[in-house]
């Protein structure tokens, strides 16, 4: 109830001061976005943290499968931090994030001191899949107020995908930033679980079953299995068609039905992007990639 309470006292304060200079409400909301994260932080036992577009949806589905058959919860109960603790005082209250708005309000620019404490299993996947599935996230799903709030090209604008990824600064920019301050920052960590992408595509399984010991909720063999299958690439996308976790908010419905790039679960291939440049331009991907990534991740040179 409190987080419903802040985001719609956000709300109303943000219509209250129309009349501010456009980057003066785009300070403010981000501070208060940044002031609901540092306060759910605090709260957390557990915090998720990747950049957008790294199968953070898929993962979170995974997790609120597993403890519905654990802990016999209704089927259509989607984890979102504290709603699954509130029923059963195994679960942990799970706070996912970008790390985006917290920033804006603790000032730690150039640290992770605000993760520091509690533990983190950091999500990670190759930035140029990101990029690229970030493109079509900004293109099709994207509101404009997120676009306005987040330096997105403007809602409207017309970006080609190979601008968008090595030109813009959302793309393999922002991307490669996030990466570098989270490689020199892990080793401050407390307590961390870095999961790749591609490992956890590979052997869902095996991963899920870390995953859930770090998160001290080991399951049983069939539990581990059934949120795998539940979460299958083919169920998610039968799922966000048929609208069944509407009332989870945007996170599993697509922005346009009659488009299916349009749809969160999109193709969730391992080295997709390939599949939109030529010859060169992967080349001069590629290569940015290897010059400016650390390699601690192994996705660099």
């Amino acid at each position: 109830m409190r987080t419903l309470w802040e985001v719609a006292a956000r709300h109303t304060l943000m219509r209250l001061v129309f009349f501010l200079p456009s980057a003066r409400r785009k300070s403010l909301e981000r501070w208060l976005r940044g002031r609901e994260e540092n306060r759910k932080l605090a709260a957390a036992d557990f915090a998720v943290v990747s950049w957008g577009k790294s199968g953070r949806t898929w993962l979170r589905l995974m997790l609120s499968r597993f403890y519905q058959e654990k802990y016999g919860l209704p089927e259509r109960t989607f984890l979102n931090f504290d709603n699954l603790a509130r029923r059963h005082a195994e679960i942990p209250r799970t706070f996912f994030t970008h790390g985006n708005y917290l920033r804006d309000y603790t000032g730690n620019w150039d640290s992770k001191t605000d993760f520091y404490r509690i533990p983190i299993l950091l999500l990670v996947r190759d930035p140029r899949d990101i990029a690229v599935s970030q493109y079509f996230q900004w293109k099709n799903r994207m509101l404009p107020r997120k676009k306005f709030l987040n330096d997105y090209p403007a809602h409207g604008e017309e970006v080609s995908i190979y601008d968008f990824v090595m030109k813009h600064e959302v793309g393999l920019t922002r991307v490669i930033e996030f990466f570098s301050l989270w490689s020199l920052e892990i080793s401050k960590l407390e307590k961390v679980l870095v999961v790749r992408y591609e490992d956890l595509r590979a052997e869902p399984a095996e991963w899920l079953e870390r995953i859930l010991a770090f998160m001290g909720t080991p399951g049983s063999e069939r539990e581990v299995a059934e949120a795998v299958n539940f979460a299958s690439y083919e169920n998610m996308k039968a799922l966000e068609r048929t609208g069944a976790f509407r009332g989870s908010g945007r996170r599993l419905m697509p922005g346009n039905r009659s488009n299916p790039d349009s749809y969160k679960v999109r193709r969730a291939v391992v080295g997709g992007y390939r599949d939109y440049f030529d010859d060169r331009q992967i080349a001069e991907i590629d290569e940015r990639v290897a010059k400016e990534l650390p390699p601690r991740f192994g996705y660099g040179a």
